[in-house]
């Protein structure tokens, strides 16, 4: 009698922290729920708190998956190629652990890339609860304008996410797989080889315009990406709802990270520092104060007030400025480019996927 043949998986899916680590348990338990094609499974635990630790200490034991856990928080490309590195497989799916997906998400996601050719698929990326109902992202455009009058030439960075803020329900039958220009990380497919080429992704983009860097990379080098609108998912953004998450949360949008992340951008590729960077550097701080300070202080006061918010953002840059020293010079001992410091010895779990 034969014994059975072991179809070895072509995809591992890489899950890093996003922002916060209180949806992580909705998050697994989606993927693990909705996947019925066959994966490999790499968590990146970036300092989660203990009870988030030892949650997904358990399930890596009982569902079989690789757990990498770093003693620091990490920034999502750092996290990211902690996972890349271990994979062996064709394809390699990055997705956020905010991120809740739906039924046949992932072989729709194969089949475009099969299909297609593509070096990227990304689903339909929906936003906010109820799941899968208010469009994120649906493709859209990325890359560089030059614009050239008499000798100035300036060089302008492009980035426009389709149908952004739309009811799936209002415009579905109009989607359709096709080819664009941008993918989020909340959830890509990715060709492994095309990191052969391009290296592993830039952890100098500390927080912010990750995406749209290795999406112009990847169309610089000929490949091409696709939406595939079979697939959807959802991310579920949300202020940190726990206290355990609220120090991640500041470091992950804190003024350093995204000054650094737009500067690298904008050296890398040469871009002219227009209003684009002049909106993204007088708005520093925006994430903190509607995600944080405007909620606590109608919580206290039954409303919004405005000008005690413009007092307490300005205690809060203060802070957020100590936090992120604090964190580099606990963390990252001292390196000229945080971004290329390494985990202070990354703890593996490994087990296959049964």
């Amino acid at each position: 009698m034969n014994s059975p043949v072991t179809v070895e998986p072509r995809v591992t899916i890489i899950v890093a922290p996003r922002e916060r680590f209180s949806h992580t348990r909705n998050s697994l338990e989606s993927i693990y729920q909705y996947t019925e094609y066959p994966f490999q499974l790499i968590y990146v635990d970036g300092n989660s708190p203990s009870h988030i630790q030892r949650y997904l200490q358990e399930q890596a034991q009982e569902k079989g998956f690789e757990l990498i856990r770093t003693n620091h928080y990490l920034c999502p490309n750092h996290a990211r190629n902690l996972g890349l590195r271990q994979v062996n497989t064709k394809y390699v799916v990055f997705i956020d652990n905010d991120v809740e997906v739906t039924p046949g998400w992932l072989r729709a996601l194969v089949d475009c890339a099969e299909q297609t050719g593509a070096t990227i698929v990304s689903p339909l990326i929906c936003q906010h609860q109820p799941l899968h109902t208010e469009i994120h992202c649906a493709g859209g455009e990325s890359g560089v304008k030059v614009e050239t009058k008499g000798e100035t030439t300036k060089r302008r960075i492009i980035e426009k996410i389709y149908q952004q803020g739309r009811q799936l329900a209002d415009i579905r039958p109009q989607l359709q797989r096709q080819k664009t220009g941008l993918a989020e990380f909340h959830c890509m497919i990715v060709r492994t080889d095309i990191f052969e080429q391009l290296g592993l992704l830039d952890e100098a983009l500390l927080n912010t315009k990750e995406h749209v860097d290795l999406c112009m990379l990847v169309s610089e080098a000929g490949g091409s990406i696709y939406i595939e609108p079979e697939s959807i998912v959802t991310y579920v953004p949300g202020p940190p709802v726990e206290w355990s998450d609220l120090h991640f949360y500041m470091l992950r949008w804190s003024n350093g990270w995204e000054m650094a992340s737009l500067r690298r951008l904008s050296e890398k590729w040469n871009l002219t520092e227009d209003e684009y960077f002049q909106k993204k550097y007088n708005s520093l701080g925006r994430r903190r104060h509607y995600t944080i300070i405007s909620p606590l202080i109608k919580s206290i006061f039954g409303r919004r007030i405005h000008r005690l918010e413009n007092f307490v953002m300005k205690l809060d840059h203060v802070l957020n400025n100590y936090l992120t020293n604090s964190y580099a010079r606990k963390h990252l001992q001292g390196k000229q480019n945080p971004a290329q410091a390494q985990p202070v010895k990354p703890v593996l779990t490994t087990s296959s996927q049964s």
